[in-house]
């Protein structure tokens, strides 16, 4: 027996409904974990890198996550600051972008250190956690934009840091919500993207924060 056509777009609009719903729904769980500051004292911060300009200077980005990172130094939480990011679009990497940021508000050089190597979240995790266990060192604050720091701490994690996320926002104040929800959309899809890798066994790839 075939169903009539309104049957068929009935369902059509049910199915669409329900993975709107749980869509968003993920989103807003993104949202919702990146939001809340879980700083405490730790072995290292960890700047996560982001978008250098054409002047050489951190994007707007970069610069609050480095900002915030010299916040968390001054209040004790860790006596080491990891700046990571390679090279980008312009010159110098994110790495010497953010650490000549972190170094202008108070952070010493001597405790600054550089990883920039890393073209991804991914690798950042794992070239972090490779100078980590180099120093003994086990915890580490990571500090990113709220949107970021769910699959950053899958990432860190996995690559056997015990991790502590530090919103950005917690320093600069809260983002523009649309663009604040408009980047917790893209973070589902590298989730969603980091989930099927792993379940394949794939190698590390290049997916940007």
């Amino acid at each position: 027996m075939s169903l009539h056509p309104s049957s068929f777009l009935r369902r059509g609009a049910t199915a669409f409904v329900v993975l709107a719903a749980l869509w968003w729904g993920a989103v807003l769980g993104i949202d919702k974990y990146g939001i809340t500051d879980r700083a405490q004292a730790a072995d290292v911060i960890v700047v996560l890198g982001s978008r250098v300009l054409q002047s050489g200077q951190p994007g707007p980005s970069l610069s609050r996550r480095a900002a915030h990172a010299a916040a968390l130094y001054g209040k004790g939480l860790a006596p080491i600051v990891i700046c990571s990011g390679g090279l980008g679009q312009n010159p110098p990497t994110e790495a010497q972008a953010a650490c000549a940021k972190v170094e202008s508000l108070g952070v010493p050089e001597s405790a600054a250190i550089l990883e920039e190597r890393a073209r991804s979240t991914e690798e950042t995790s794992l070239y972090v956690a490779e100078i980590m266990r180099a120093h003994g060192w086990r915890t580490a604050i990571v500090v990113s934009d709220s949107y970021h720091l769910y699959r950053a701490h899958l990432l860190f994690e996995r690559a056997g840091v015990a991790v502590y996320p530090s919103p950005a926002q917690v320093t600069a104040g809260p983002m523009n919500p649309i663009e604040r929800l408009a980047r917790a959309n893209r973070e589902l899809v590298a989730v969603i993207w980091y989930w099927g890798k792993t379940w394949a066994g794939l190698p590390i790839t290049d997916f940007q924060p």
